[in-house]
């Protein structure tokens, strides 16, 4: 084996190694969740927002040409969101603005990830997948209002 070649096979080998060692401590030390996809529930069709605790959320949200159901979500500052996301039509992508969360809408099935929203304010989220001509319009926003303010409040159409 020639010297180049042993170079080239370490430097590959080490960089094989720093790579893990970043993944490891991306989520370990970083608390990194990587988005799951459920496989035991069947695809939904209308979108849901139900509390399952003092400040747990699960929201069942439908992607769909051009459009997120439910648009507008208020909730209070603290809340944390199970997110389960699935789309009736084609593949479609999911970002919150702020939030290290990232998902794909795919028909036919359900992904899923938590988040939490620590502090009050908007928390817009887009499609980041091209899907059609109005793709822009595919938006919306998470408001995340004070617990106070939340309990008393009515909100406007379009808001869970």
């Amino acid at each position: 084996m020639d010297k180049s070649e042993k170079l080239a096979l370490n430097v590959s080998g080490l960089l094989l190694v720093v790579f893990l060692v970043a993944i490891v401590y991306a989520s370990v030390a970083k608390e990194v969740d990587v988005p799951t996809c459920i496989t035991d529930m069947e695809p939904f069709a209308t979108d849901t927002l139900f509390q399952t605790g003092p400040d747990s959320y699960e929201l069942q949200m439908v992607a769909r040409m051009w459009a997120f159901q439910p648009g507008n979500i208020t909730l209070p500052a603290g809340s944390t969101v199970d997110l389960y996301l699935t789309s009736q039509d084609i593949i479609h992508g999911f970002k919150i603005t702020g939030k290290n969360l990232n998902l794909m809408a795919v028909p036919g099935a359900i992904n899923y990830m938590s988040v939490t929203f620590e502090e009050p304010g908007v928390y817009d989220f887009a499609c980041h997948e091209f899907c059609g001509a109005a793709h822009h319009t595919m938006a919306g926003k998470f408001t995340i209002v004070e617990e106070e303010a939340f309990e008393g409040e009515t909100f406007g159409e379009g808001s869970l």
